[in-house]
């Protein structure tokens, strides 16, 4: 889910899981409407947060007056954006403006996890116009941009509206106010596009010419305190015409001195108010997948307004200027008929757009939710693939204990057993974005996956620069993920070697290499800690390029089947081919801290290559006979 906010799902280790489902592969009524689009199959992704993307126009920066309705409930004295290159964990001057303080739900404002909730660094589309062609260079071919709407908080979750680009990302904040007032926010036939709105149609067709596809993000869930329609219903409580958009539990009583006004936010979040269902899901024991529809059908109406807004902004009938669909947020707390209605609205616009659900905990601290209610071809297109992250992250990280190589593919077989094949090759392969751990630091720490990871929850969890192993273990994982069923995925920043704990140390600014960092010396907790140079890292970076070059060279990588490969020492080893009726590619990963030699039948009289170190292997008596050093992969394929 998002932001400071997501205070309850965390996560525990992996387990294997067995089904007793099996695939449902049989013909559908309308595939051209029901299965995923081909391209999802064959992007590689790179998500973005604008706020901490780049600063490309100083002049659209944030003030005071913009963050109003934000966490923590106010602004405080002296506020002002912190400079981009500032150590991170350093207190911003306006800091101490909030001793005493309180937040919107009367706690404390002590921590440093909450204070950071107040910075802006003025990131914009403009930063993102200057860095396409960086973009484009790393190799990805699709940008999941994190929620754009305009919105006072960091994280965008807390709309304002809905139907345009945040003003601060544009160019023109003062006047794209004036021209947001002037509309008449039920009546699409008022909308304007605003100056941030046209910005971003110039950031779709800079993409779209490079061949990117764009995914925009939103929450139907809930919206901000300084949303139009929840503002009415503040002011005019019984009587406002919004009054059923919302779950309202009651209102107030003017003859009353007390004020009687309760509601539900998500997660319980006062400044989240949550959009009305037909049924109230119960989260009291878990999280799971529920029937029925948004309550009121303006508000649903309103919704498929602002989505058809992105997919065809000039409303011609050709979605070729539009986005190329939606990440929905919190997916698996809005009932499933709604999504129903929802996909069938988005496609009737565009019958190739790409419809990714957050599909996340079932259980905290130890289930995660299986997606494939969301996956009949009715619901979504793909989720976001947590449960394959946890379960590599666990067999290559040994994190939080070690498990058999033959654990894992029981595993990761028993995740694509109960989904249909077309939507196993979309999933978006997600190791970790705005709401966890950098990847670096989740495998820097051997604890459960998004358990504890926030230092002043967890004093010994590590928040410096991680060591050498790290970066090798996120190198094995890097190559599974590229050769594995699904859309690689990459969180901006990750491809520099950034690390930082759990949200909202993810999202700290991306530390481009024309920049120079103050060093990380700080520690929130005032203790000691190594000091750290913030520079970007070409290696890594170019490991990733590599990787890209790879898959996109070989398409068996993202079309292929898969097979695992049982070796003799199933314990570190993992082996697989990808393949069809013509082609195959073998990835093999050595997990032991020593040099192993595997050999492999092969019927073919030819030699082989390896093309992630660039080496032949020699065939010799129809058996690949290879030394693998330790802790490092191989990906082979006829030369």
């Amino acid at each position: 889910m998002k932001r400071k906010y997501w205070i309850v799902l965390l996560m525990a280790c992996f387990s294997c899981q067995n089904s007793q489902k099996t695939v449902l592969d049989e013909p559908i009524p309308n595939a051209e409407i029901e299965n995923p689009p081909e391209w999802a199959k064959e992007v590689v992704w790179y998500e973005i947060a604008v706020e901490r993307f780049r600063n490309g126009d100083a002049s659209n920066d944030p003030k005071a007056e913009d963050i109003v309705g934000a966490y923590p409930g106010f602004v405080p004295e002296g506020w002002t954006t912190t400079p981009w290159t500032q150590d991170w964990y350093k207190e911003d001057p306006y800091f101490s403006n909030l001793e005493n303080a309180v937040d919107l739900r009367g706690n404390s404002i002590e921590k440093f996890v909450d204070k950071v909730q107040l910075r802006r660094y003025g990131g914009d589309l403009q930063g993102v116009l200057d860095k396409l062609d960086y973009i484009d260079s790393l190799g990805v071919t699709a940008i999941y941009f994190r929620p754009l709407n305009d919105a006072p908080s960091l994280h965008k979750y807390d709309a304002r509206n809905w139907r345009h680009i945040d003003v601060n990302f544009g160019p023109n904040p003062s006047k794209d106010k004036q021209t947001i007032s002037a509309e008449t926010p039920e009546d699409p036939s008022t909308w304007k596009m605003t100056e941030a709105d046209k910005l971003f149609l110039k950031v779709i067709d800079e993409c779209h010419k490079r061949g990117i596809k764009i995914l925009l993000d939103y929450s139907w869930n809930h919206t901000g305190q300084t949303f139009w329609a929840w503002k009415d219903v503040l002011e005019h409580q019984e009587q406002s015409n919004y009054k059923d958009w919302y779950w309202i539990e009651s209102f107030d009583n003017p003859e009353t001195s007390t004020n009687e006004f309760k509601y539900h936010g998500w997660a319980g979040v006062p400044s989240l108010p949550e959009i009305k269902e037909t049924q109230k899901q119960d989260l009291s024991k878990s999280l799971t997948s529920f029937e029925g529809t948004i309550y009121n059908e303006t508000t649903k109406q309103h919704i498929f307004n602002v989505a058809k807004r992105w997919l065809d902004p000039n409303g011609d009938g050709d979605p070729s200027d539009g986005v190329d669909g939606y990440r929905l947020d919190v997916a698996a707390e809005t009932p499933l008929g709604f999504w129903r209605e929802f996909r069938k609205q988005v496609r009737k616009i565009n019958p190739n757009a790409y419809l990714l659900g957050e599909i996340w905990w079932e259980e905290w601290p130890d289930k995660l939710l299986d997606p494939e209610p969301f996956l009949k071809g009715d619901v979504f297109d793909a989720v976001m693939n947590y449960r394959w992250y946890r379960a590599v992250r666990h067999f290559f990280n040994e994190s939080p204990n070690k498990i058999l190589a033959a654990e894992l593919i029981d595993s990761l077989n028993s995740f694509r057993s109960t989904i249909r094949k077309d939507n196993n090759y979309a999933m978006m392969n997600y190791t970790g974005g705005f709401d966890t751990p950098r990847i670096l630091t989740s495998l820097f720490n051997k604890n459960k996956y998004k358990y504890y990871c926030k230092v002043h929850e967890n004093p010994s969890y590590k928040i410096h620069r991680p060591d050498a192993e790290t970066f090798q273990t996120l190198k094995l994982l890097l190559v599974q993920q590229y050769t594995y069923f699904g859309a690689p995925h990459i969180y901006a920043g990750d491809e520099m070697g950034m690390w930082g704990a759990d949200d909202p140390s993810s999202r700290k600014p991306l530390i481009w290499p024309d920049f120079i960092f103050e060093d990380e010396t700080t520690h929130p907790l005032g203790e000691k800690r190594p000091v750290d140079k913030v520079t970007f890292n070409d290696d890594l970076f170019q490991f990733h390029q590599q990787l890209i070059r790879i898959r996109k060279s070989n398409p068996i990588l993202i079309h292929g089947e898969i097979e695992f490969i049982d070796i003799a020492d199933s314990e570190g080893m993992l082996a697989y081919r990808r393949y069809d009726d013509s082609n195959e590619m073998i990835a093999i990963f050595n997990h032991h801290n020593s040099t192993k030699e595997i050999s492999i039948p092969r019927a073919v009289d030819v030699d082989f290559i390896d093309v992630l170190n660039e080496r032949t292997i020699e065939n010799k008596s129809n058996k690949l006979k290879l030394k693998i050093p330790a802790r490092t992969a191989c990906l082979i394929k006829k030369k």
